[in-house]
């Protein structure tokens, strides 16, 4: 692993495109920081730490996926290594709240964000950035977060939690099956099977189920009258 530590960036994930932009950077560098002064989430949002408690991390991953087709693939595998590991250090009642929200209990101890680039040649690029709540215990702002720490009432290690995440990743890409990730995944979506209310992108809220999640990404709910609908990101939001 050609690992870049950093004391404070704006974002790892940028850093690491700008690395990208500026020279060749090997498959698998990693890029970590203490502080993250405008650390990213989905769409837009932010994602905030406190400083030096967390584990951020930006991972650049080439030559893995066959087209846009696969990309939420390493979503998928992404979220799926993070919960591997976290089982592993007995994390309970872990889950991902779709797309890449990972959860224990009803409560976000982390979070993906993918960014992609496509080159003239058809290659994707990804950098996968990793924000895991690790240390931090005051989420006075922030009240459906938590953290290792809080869940487990002790202090984690932060830069194992590094080797073992990046470990488990690489070994999914070494094993890439598309149908494999897209099982594991629904099997692990926060809520799945249990009738819940929605919000859609109006503001309307309705009842449904979740059932999983379409190769493209987009979340399966059956809805009240046995049809099941599918939504992009941001077009619905689970109310809990």
């Amino acid at each position: 692993m050609k690992l870049i530590k950093l004391d404070a960036i704006d974002s790892t994930n940028d850093f690491l495109k700008g690395l990208l932009s500026n020279t060749t950077v090997e498959n698998l560098t990693v890029v970590t920081a203490e502080t993250q002064t405008k650390g990213k989430g989905q769409m837009g949002t932010v994602w905030e730490s406190e400083s030096g408690k967390n584990l951020i991390m930006s991972l650049l991953i080439k030559d893995l996926l066959g087209g846009i087709n696969q990309i939420f693939y390493l979503n998928m595998m992404v979220a799926l290594a993070v919960i591997e590991v976290l089982e592993k250090e007995k994390i309970p009642d872990l889950s991902i709240k779709w797309p890449n929200d990972i959860m224990s209990y009803h409560k976000k101890i982390g979070g993906i964000l993918i960014e992609n680039s496509i080159k003239s040649d058809g290659t994707i690029f990804s950098v996968v950035g990793l924000g895991l709540n690790v240390n931090q215990t005051n989420f006075d702002l922030l009240p459906n977060a938590s953290s290792l720490a809080l869940v487990c009432n002790r202090f984690f290690d932060k830069e194992q939690l590094l080797s073992l995440i990046f470990e488990s990743i690489q070994n999914r890409i070494a094993v890439f099956n598309p149908l494999e990730l897209q099982n594991s995944y629904t099997k692990a979506l926060f809520k799945r099977g249990i009738p819940m209310p929605f919000s859609d992108s109006k503001q309307q809220k309705f009842m449904g189920i979740i059932q999983g999640v379409a190769a493209s990404g987009m979340l399966q709910i059956l809805l009240e009258d046995d049809s099941i609908a599918e939504f992009n990101i941001k077009e619905v939001q689970l109310l809990y």
